[in-house]
């Protein structure tokens, strides 16, 4: 049975976090837009396999495509960094000593938001940078097509966190051959290099709504970087991956998010969870 708490807020999350005591969340994660100057939009479609068909897939086979839904968000911003810092101020707040913040950004801005965040935690409290590839969409004929986003780590005490190396899942050696059966059976532990593969549009655990991260790299980051029952906090929701990571791992989880999509998608995600309560501000 999982009795943990979940907590789904639509509101601003600046005025949210404000409400939050200091000193009372375990780990947070966050993957706010990107700063992309577009708007950001997932098409939701179902194909079926049909003679008459308007797509041409494997093996020249023609296929029926029908129109789900869109979902979309406006990822413009005039100061992205001042929009992040108020609310990073507040993250360093709430956390407890022996927390851990996770930023989760792409090329675009990731080195401004470096600077920002050695500025508010401390350059000691600068942990990882986490590079997460993966191998998906469109290549550039124009320049090296960017293929992965940027994670920072920052732990409020450097000298004291959560880090639980033995909840680490093991990937494969690039040669077993050469470290011999035992090892390459049990594999061996990631670097700071991540390698998985994006939500793909047939993938099971997709929502439908734009830029969703997969259940992999935050089972991962929330496995090894909280412990059972505490307390994890993303505050740009979006699909709720979060969520469902830290209830999977028996975690308590507070979502929140803006946008109306957002709360909808996360509502159908967890209607297999009983305990979760849901409040608009």
């Amino acid at each position: 049975m999982n009795d943990t708490n979940l907590e789904i807020h639509l509101g601003d999350n600046l005025k949210i976090l404000k409400k939050f005591k200091d000193k009372s969340i375990d780990l947070i994660y966050i993957d706010p837009p990107f700063n992309t100057g577009k708007i950001q939009s997932r098409t939701r479609i179902k194909t079926t396999r049909s003679d008459d068909g308007d797509r041409i897939g494997f093996k020249g086979q023609t296929y029926k495509t029908e129109i789900l839904g869109k979902q979309s968000y406006k990822d413009i911003f005039d100061d992205y960094i001042e929009f992040l810092r108020e609310r990073i101020i507040e993250a360093k707040r709430i956390l407890k000593p022996n927390g851990s913040f996770f930023l989760h950004l792409d090329y675009r801005e990731i080195h401004y938001a470096k600077v920002m965040c050695d500025e508010i935690f401390g350059r000691e409290s600068f942990i990882n940078e986490i590079i997460w590839s993966y191998d998906y969409g469109a290549r550039s004929r124009s320049k090296w097509s960017a293929k992965h986003d940027n994670i920072l780590w920052y732990a409020i005490n450097p000298d004291d966190y959560t880090f639980n190396y033995d909840e680490i899942d093991r990937i494969p050696y690039l040669a077993p051959s050469l470290v011999g059966p035992e090892k390459a059976a049990k594999g061996k532990t990631p670097t700071d290099s991540w390698w998985h593969t994006i939500v793909s549009p047939n993938s099971k655990e997709k929502t439908g709504y734009p830029t969703q991260k997969p259940m992999g790299v935050l089972n991962r980051i929330i496995r090894v970087h909280s412990n059972k029952n505490d307390k994890v906090l993303d505050f740009f929701a979006g699909a709720g991956t979060t969520g469902e990571a830290a209830i999977q791992n028996k975690r308590n989880a507070i979502l929140i998010d803006n946008y109306d999509q957002a709360v909808k998608v996360m509502k159908k995600r967890f209607e297999f969870h009983k305990n979760t309560k849901y409040l608009t501000h």
